[in-house]
């Protein structure tokens, strides 16, 4: 592998959603990549396949098919490639699938991230960041949520789990000095997404003339409250933070990475109307279906970004009308819907 840098960055999770966009991104900065995935088949692997092929031709990129809960393959990786940075996106995500699949997440956020942890430990990095989550803040009342707020009452198994990856990450840079940075985001989206997000799902209902969940019980006085974050907004947040080492005594820093500027549900759910409408050149108006909010879903997210700001000087602004409106072109196109 060649680059204009010494640097190796190791991207797990690399044919995921964030995974895959930001690892075109450091390509795209002739930056030599090392992407790391399971390939699991939590949902399409088609569409993980299609990611990867965006990617595979570069010769700054190599592509290793594993488990992180494999911990001498992991272990192995990191004697061969000697990653100097290393972007730990691999996880078992999704909210309510946690409810009937906890397993999963035990093995993949809990064991898997201590393997990274364990792996950092053992082959020094200069910087470790890992995808934390919004859903760390659980059914807290003040917003915005802010990163020194009380977040020991989450309300799902997945929270719970990215909580605990904070608490681990806090005592390896403790114990360890490896310095590390966890992102919280919140609900990113945009075109090649994770097919088990609303939106995407709401797109797919469409076309098959079903009904969409609106789980607020259709009190629209007190509708659901999300801060929708577009994926590029994601990748240059990530980008500016990976030379921002954490320094001091334990060098470990969390950072949340949204909107600031949550929508209603039911607004968001009118601009994914108005974007398919572009899109398919014609009025389109989901067929909709109230139900209770779910168990371990939070009435509201709501990111205060002022410590990204003052750390690299930037936050997200791409408006929902933007960026939906990329995805629906996109998602058109890929599933030759026009």
């Amino acid at each position: 592998m060649e680059s204009n840098s010494n640097k190796v960055y190791l991207i797990t999770g690399a044919a995921g959603f964030i995974g895959h966009y930001l690892t075109k991104s450091l390509l795209e900065r002739d930056v030599a990549v090392i992407g790391l995935d399971n390939l699991n088949d939590y949902y399409d692997v088609k569409l993980k396949r299609d990611r990867l092929k965006e990617v595979e031709g570069n010769e700054n990129f190599r592509f290793v098919e594993a488990d992180l809960v494999d911990k001498d393959k992991l272990m192995e990786v990191f004697a061969e490639y000697k990653p100097s940075v290393v972007v730990n996106l691999a996880a078992q995500a999704g909210v309510r699938y946690s409810l009937e699949n906890p397993d999963a997440y035990i093995q993949s956020n809990i064991v898997g991230f201590h393997n990274v942890l364990d792996a950092c430990r053992h082959h020094p990095v200069d910087h470790l960041i890992y995808a934390s989550s919004s859903s760390v803040y659980g059914a807290n009342k003040k917003v915005p949520f802010e990163e020194t707020d009380f977040v020991d009452n989450p309300v799902s198994l997945y929270a719970s789990t990215k909580k605990s990856n904070e608490l681990m990450a806090h005592t390896y840079s403790h114990l360890y000095d490896i310095p590390a940075t966890g992102l919280r985001f919140f609900t990113v989206y945009g075109p090649m997404g994770r097919p088990d997000m609303a939106y995407f799902g709401f797109t797919d209902k469409y076309f098959n003339e079903e009904s969409i969940k609106i789980f607020n019980n259709g009190d629209f006085e007190n509708d659901l409250y999300r801060d929708f974050t577009y994926i590029d907004d994601i990748v240059e947040g990530i980008e500016r933070l990976i030379p921002r080492k954490p320094e001091g005594d334990v060098p470990h820093e969390v950072f949340n990475i949204g909107n600031n500027s949550p929508e209603k549900l039911m607004d968001f759910i009118g601009a994914l109307e108005g974007a398919l409408s572009n899109s398919l050149g014609k009025d389109v108006e989901f067929k909709k279906e109230y139900e209770p909010i779910k168990p371990g879903d939070v009435p509201a997210t709501y990111a205060s970004t002022d410590r990204l700001y003052e750390a690299v000087g930037y936050k997200p602004s791409a408006s929902i009308e933007e960026g939906l409106q990329k995805f629906t072109d996109w998602y058109v196109e890929y599933y030759d819907k026009k």
